[in-house]
């Protein structure tokens, strides 16, 4: 028996772990007109404050909503959640619609793009500013590109039948090795998941204005396409930064993976000091280092830990270890009205419990490139016939059908004994079903995208149409899990949290600033 084999059978004998699962959703999704342009309009006071609001907030745009799901244990639970957020806001929002697509929709000037507001407080100027950083970095328009944020983690009777018992320092480095097992088998094998989900194989041109690419792009109108694509939202055109490309942040412990983020943020950048910080009584940016603050680390994957008022999510990590993990590569499902569902979530129920029970050797930076490349070519060309991908710097090339079906053999043993301790064939069926996707790429998320796109003649009319219908479908939906009225009192909660907030004495703005930085002098 493998010591993968061994470990899922120990896990199995208690059928509880694999029911106590924790999950939490964070979808983000533009506002835009019925034209199909952006809404230009501010965050909708009837949504509560964006600042303080629990389920409903904004990103870098006051026309980018997130929405934010509480951790729940029963998959139907959270897309109840989520479905529930959805009707709300969308009540709230006149003849506004929601973008049902991870690529933005027609913006005729980035101007139009309103960065999000967080009221007067210190904390909340400085939420804004750190988007005017952004801006001028990496342009609005990358910001605006949406995504799917999966949280994940593993009840505490998952590690003691890995671990047996321990105290609790103990216990906190072996879930932290674990989550960055996890993290490092995710690098390896986890293009699975735009292969399977990505949902950005085109985009608007208005998008490229301005930007070179060598990408070979065709076109159905104003709508710039690759064949093969499956994500171009995890692409070099997508949310990325070049500056960050040269950050060694190794995944093989805790402290090295802080290390180098501490590292990182205190690494100056010669192009974003020609921005400058504060220039002529105006704020630019926050500072002028590669990374403002920690969230800038775009990363596939994320080690999280809740932190604590006025604590840094490092500070976080360092101080309680691992608590969960942080999926960042899904794009937005256009074929769900909440931009999810539940084979996807299913799918990574599946594979996190595989990363975590699976040999996961330590990797240099060398072999961590080598992984990026195979995530590379998959979100380019994933659907490409016969793509053939490194298993690892130097290693054997392998197609990617041959290497998905190779990892479906112990996915679908993990399905098993989900099924076996739910009583029901609902994660085996999701094997099977993407199982099929292997063998005919056409009919992963990208392939049937592609093909409306062809149809219906560009992505602007993909996204208005899929629109319209999932408007009229959350207008219709009735409440599953909360109810308009604990909907509106956190409406009126969040607005009186942040008057109070308001009220408070705020001292000097650059005085706070340099206060929260004065760490990176240490």
């Amino acid at each position: 028996m493998t010591d993968f084999a061994a470990r899922l059978e120990r896990v199995a004998r208690n059928p509880n772990i694999l029911k106590q699962l924790s999950r939490g959703v964070e979808r983000e999704t533009l506002r835009y007109n019925p034209d199909g342009s952006l809404a230009t309009t501010p965050h909708p006071q009837d949504l509560g404050s964006a600042y303080t609001n629990e389920w409903i907030t904004t990103d870098f745009s006051e026309s980018l909503l997130e929405f934010i799901t509480p951790v729940s244990h029963e998959v139907d639970t959270l897309l109840g959640q989520l479905e529930d957020i959805h009707h709300f806001t969308q009540t709230k929002l006149g003849e506004e619609s929601m973008w049902p697509l991870s690529m933005p929709c027609y913006v005729s000037d980035e101007d139009d793009i309103q960065l999000a507001q967080y009221g007067s407080t210190n904390s909340g100027r400085m939420k804004t500013l750190y988007r005017e950083g952004l801006k001028r970095r990496y342009g609005s328009l990358m910001q605006i590109i949406s995504g799917v944020h999966f949280n994940f983690s593993f009840p505490d009777e998952f590690w003691d039948v890995l671990y047996g018992e321990q105290d609790e320092n103990a216990r906190q480095e072996s879930k932290s090795d674990s989550y960055f097992a996890v993290i490092r088998n995710y690098y390896r094998l986890g293009w699975l998941i735009p292969y399977f989900f990505g949902a950005s194989p085109a985009i608007c041109s208005s998008f490229l204005r301005g930007r070179d690419t060598k990408l070979p792009f065709e076109n159905i109108g104003q709508t710039l396409y690759l064949p093969y694509a499956t994500s171009l939202r995890l692409s070099d055109l997508g949310y990325t930064n070049s500056a960050q490309s040269a950050l060694k942040i190794g995944f093989n412990s805790l402290e090295q993976y802080l290390e180098g983020l501490n590292r990182a943020i205190r690494t100056p950048s010669q192009e974003f000091a020609e921005i400058g910080v504060k220039v002529d009584g105006e704020y630019h940016q926050l500072n002028t280092n590669v990374l403002q603050i920690e969230n800038e680390l775009y990363a596939p994957i994320r080690p999280k830990r809740v932190a604590k008022s006025g604590e840094k999510p490092s500070e976080a990590l360092g101080r309680g270890g691992v608590e969960y993990i942080e999926v960042r590569s899904l794009d937005v499902n256009p074929y769900s009205a909440v931009g999810i569902n539940e084979d996807q979530v299913r799918f990574l129920d599946l594979f996190l419990t595989w990363a975590a029970l699976s040999e996961s050797e330590p990797m240099n930076d060398d072999q961590l490139q080598c992984w990026r490349r195979n995530w590379k070519s998959v979100v380019v060309e994933g659907r490409k016939p016969g793509l053939e991908l490194q298993q690892g710097c130097g290693g054997e090339v392998i197609t990617l059908q041959a290497w998905a079906k190779r990892v479906f053999a112990e996915l679908k043993l993990v399905a098993k004994q989900f099924d076996q301790a739910l009583g029901d064939e609902t994660y085996q069926q999701v094997c099977e079903k993407l199982e099929s996707w292997i063998d005919d790429p056409e009919l992963t998320i990208s392939g049937q995208l592609l093909r409306d796109t062809k149809k219906l003649g560009g992505l602007g009319k993909v996204g208005t149409q899929f629109g319209a219908e999932y408007r009229l479908k959350n207008l219709a939906h009735d409440y599953r899990v909360y109810s308009a009225q604990l909907m509106e009192q956190e409406v009126v909660r969040s607005s009186q949290e942040h008057q109070e907030l308001e009220a408070q004495p705020q001292g000097d703005f650059d005085q706070f600033l340099a206060d929260y930085f004065s760490y990176l002098k240490s």
